[in-house]
């Protein structure tokens, strides 16, 4: 408990001390009075103070008012435990929204601690701690073993492993060295780095982050903004129909005044609409800190919401169910040996970081003599032609091969294939091929299983590796060979065949991508650590690669949603069987303190249930 806390907590258990003494006490007249109205000012006082100020203000109708009101009418008529028993019980339920609600922002809390304090910077030759927001793009920082990366950097020496915990959700360790990008808000485990700033402090990872989860409470979802238009009715009705059960029975029927108010106050307690106020924001703050400290961060409730809702998922392949990385598959020469084939291709594309390119290096197993290659030419959309060795060497797809009139074989296998001819003859083909994550398929399983009705790939891949991968993932349909607009109208075509109510999700890299994942219902940016294109258009961000990290997301989503509803139900219909008993004259106001704190209490810790939803074993 912080100190606030605690101060209310001494004072409702010095107020209910004082209760037991007044009951006990054999005082009468003002005597008694003053024994029940001096705990009643200890525990009540911050609630009259509330309500006289917000009336000051004009916002008359709130929990504060009805508690004051009640409370006040209670004494008026002589029922004095009743009244500081109400605003005994009140305190406790704050108590335990206080609780709550500190309990759920721990997992914002634990990733705003990955905002650094300070830039190790050397100064006239003197190394100085200064703020972030102090260091400029092209300065050289120092990160010291324990210490957080402040700004987001290129490594120019050190090698280290880096702790990204905080950023998504992961324990295992990444290797950093020189040439690696590193970013801010990882925490350096052990080497010594000196990096080369990349980006201001307001442009970095951590800072976007940050700023991303601290607006999320601006996005309300449906049901938050359903219980906030609900409340404003509600008590304005609530106040005015307990004016009238304790002025109009009297009036037409003659009636004790005594017995109407009485039952009037008791319909105040009962109605305060706490339990809603509370504990349907309080259960997606609740869900939105559970997937934040697993490595999910969601742009606000209205997001969670609706991917509880999401009935078709439409995936990009590359990078988000594949590693992204291409290996060398196969080598096929035509006439000459596959070492040479190898090679030539590898000398042709020596100068080029297209991922192609690294993958042919990379088989070769050492760096190719660029001296041996001149007269390099890149024929967009194709390949490129070179002179390896003073020999003319075309390396591309097959429409290369075609523009040149070169026959080529032909391969049925996944991959994409480059061909490769020398000197006007044909030469072979080398066949490259991504690699499926590891837990792709299980993670597309786990996503019917949690009703998804179509799983979609959008590929700009030729059509036989997006078959193969298909079916190998139980992708039910795909689209091949797409330019990034002909991705936004697939899913503008897909966004026509949904449901009203279902959601349509895309989700992606976060790097090329950003057009589509803004057109989707819900944009899903996939291994986005670092990625300002994922924070900017996504709305949901994953943070590392994980795919399983995806249903992990729509479960919290589902379970907060089913959290909400739950207590929505529970709530309205207590209150309103316990309102009918109390206009009756069958509730008393122990009753009322039921209806009201109990079931606030009650809301409040089945709120707290959407803080503990589990990631599966397979993450």
């Amino acid at each position: 408990m912080n100190r606030r806390q605690k101060h209310r907590l001494y004072r409702i258990l010095l107020a209910g001390l004082l209760l037991i003494a007044a009951v006990l006490s054999p005082l009468e007249g003002w005597p008694r009075l003053l024994s029940f109205v001096l705990p009643y000012l200890l525990v009540g006082w911050d609630v009259l103070k509330k309500a006289f100020l917000n009336i000051c203000r004009g916002q008359v109708f709130d929990e504060n008012f009805l508690m004051s009101i009640a409370t006040i009418g209670a004494f008026l008529i002589g029922e004095f435990p009743e009244a500081l028993a109400v605003m005994l019980f009140y305190q406790i339920g704050e108590v335990f929204q206080s609780l709550a609600v500190q309990k759920s922002r721990r997992s914002i809390a634990a990733l705003m601690d990955i905002r650094p304090g300070y830039a190790n910077i050397y100064q006239n030759g003197e190394l100085i701690q200064i703020a972030p927001e102090e260091v400029k793009i092209g300065q050289r920082i120092l990160v010291k073993p324990g210490e957080r990366v402040p700004l987001d950097g290129l490594i120019l020496s050190g090698s280290s492993t880096l702790d990204t915990s905080a950023l998504t959700g992961e324990s295992l360790p990444r290797e950093v060295s020189p040439g690696n990008s590193i970013i801010s808000g990882c925490v350096n485990l052990n080497g010594l780095l000196e990096v080369e700033v990349q980006k201001s402090y307001e442009d970095s990872t951590v800072s976007r982050i940050l700023e991303l989860v601290e607006d999320s409470a601006a996005h309300k979802a449906k049901a938050e903004n359903f219980i906030t238009r609900f409340a404003r009715w509600y008590t304005p009705a609530v106040v005015f129909s307990a004016l009238a059960l304790a002025v109009l029975p009297p009036l037409l029927l003659a009636q004790g005044w005594s017995l109407w108010l009485n039952r009037a106050l008791i319909f105040l307690v009962i109605s305060c609409p706490c339990a809603l106020v509370i504990s349907v924001p309080l259960s997606f703050f609740s869900g939105i800190g559970n997937a934040s400290r697993q490595g999910i961060l969601v742009k606000g409730a209205n997001y969670l919401e609706a991917l509880a809702k999401t009935e078709i998922l439409v995936f990009d392949k590359t990078g988000t169910l594949t590693h992204g990385n291409f290996a060398v598959e196969e080598l096929c020469p035509e006439g000459i040996s596959q070492e040479e084939l190898l090679e030539t291709a590898a000398l042709a594309e020596c100068y080029s970081y297209h991922p192609i390119a690294q993958s042919l290096r990379a088989a070769l197993g050492r760096s190719p003599e660029q001296d041996r290659v001149s007269e390099i030419e890149e024929l967009p959309g194709m390949g490129l032609s070179a002179r390896v060795d003073g020999r003319l060497v075309l390396l591309g797809n097959q429409k290369l091969m075609e523009k040149f009139a070169l026959p080529q074989k032909e391969c049925r296998e996944e991959g994409t294939l480059v061909h490769i001819a020398i000197d006007g003859c044909y030469a072979g083909y080398i066949r490259i091929a991504d690699q499926l994550k590891a837990n792709s398929a299980e993670a597309l399983r786990e996503l019917k299983g949690l009703g998804v009705k179509q799983l979609v790939m959008l590929t700009g891949d030729r059509k036989e590796v997006a078959e193969a991968v298909a079916a190998r993932l139980g992708i039910d349909q795909n689209h091949s060979e797409l330019l990034p607009q002909d991705k936004v109208k697939q899913v503008e075509e897909l966004l026509q065949r949904k449901t009203k109510a279902g959601q349509l999700v895309f989700v992606g890299d976060g790097i090329n991508d950003a057009p589509v994942l803004a057109r989707a219902d819900i944009g899903v940016a996939m291994g986005a650590l670092g990625s300002d294109a994922a924070i900017e258009a996504a709305d949901v961000v994953l943070m590392d690669d994980n795919p399983a990290k995806l249903p992990l997301a729509i479960r919290i989503s589902k379970r907060t949603r089913a959290i909400v509803l739950q207590n929505i139900v529970f709530a309205l219909g207590i209150k309103l069987a316990v309102l009918l008993l109390g206009a009756a004259g069958n509730a008393s106001m122990w009753e009322a303190v039921f209806a009201d704190v109990g079931v606030c209490v009650i809301a409040i810790l089945n709120a707290m249930r959407a803080l503990h939803i589990k990631k599966s074993r397979k993450i």
